[in-house]
């Protein structure tokens, strides 16, 4: 059945992207600088010819041919910077675009991350639960200082020797230590003691059975 206002129109192709419209105008950018530059060229062939040509008329008839090519560049050139405006505004366009659906899939991320932040606050976490587990690991290192302590102790070692008992300790060997430098590598006062004051020469030597029987 027909309508009554007519068929309904079918459905155009779907518009382009905004970077296959950027790319579009880029590559038209593209074409007007390569006519620029065939126009520039031959610019450059018509002053050449400007400056050796002599005849008045030839210079007037070269001027007028340069006056169009200058005009059809300068149309290009509009042309061109026109293009670059639309492409720069397409560009503009898709950065936005862009940055707004990384914003959006930012806050989508943050909004999850709060949801899954709170059940688990909610659910494993609670703050008297973790108060008391420090409390209690508070408690353990302290004990385990106090038996680390403990162990370390000597036991030997007696703990009444004040600063002057020290000091005086300290004196004394210092004149020990003066003594022995004066003495040098001599015999320890240990031995000397044992040993007779004066050399007693070769030693004795085991009587023989004459003199044995000679001195009884």
């Amino acid at each position: 059945m027909k309508r009554v206002f007519g068929r309904k129109k079918a459905a155009g192709p779907p518009p382009p992207s905004l970077n296959d419209a950027s790319a579009g105008l880029g590559t038209r950018t593209e074409h007007l600088d390569t006519k620029i530059a065939t126009l520039d060229k031959e610019l450059r062939g018509y002053k050449e010819k400007l400056r050796t040509t002599k005849s008045a008329a030839a210079k007037k008839n070269i001027q007028k041919r340069a006056v169009d090519v200058l005009k059809r560049k300068r149309m290009y050139e509009n042309q061109r910077d026109q293009l670059m405006g639309q492409q720069f505004n397409l560009d503009q366009a898709a950065f936005g675009i862009e940055s707004a659906k990384a914003t959006v899939d930012s806050v989508a991320a943050m909004k999850a991350a709060n949801v899954e932040l709170k059940r688990a606050v909610q659910k494993d976490l609670n703050i008297d639960t973790v108060d008391d587990l420090a409390d209690d690991m508070a408690e353990l290192m302290e004990e385990m200082n106090e038996m680390n302590e403990a162990l370390g102790r000597n036991f030997a070692t007696p703990e009444d020797i004040s600063a002057d008992d020290l000091e005086a300790e300290l004196d004394m060997l210092e004149d020990e230590l003066e003594e022995e430098d004066a003495v040098g590598e001599s015999t320890p006062s240990y031995l000397q003691e044992n040993l007779p004051s004066q050399p007693t020469g070769t030693p004795a030597q085991k009587p023989t059975n004459e003199q044995a029987l000679a001195g009884l």
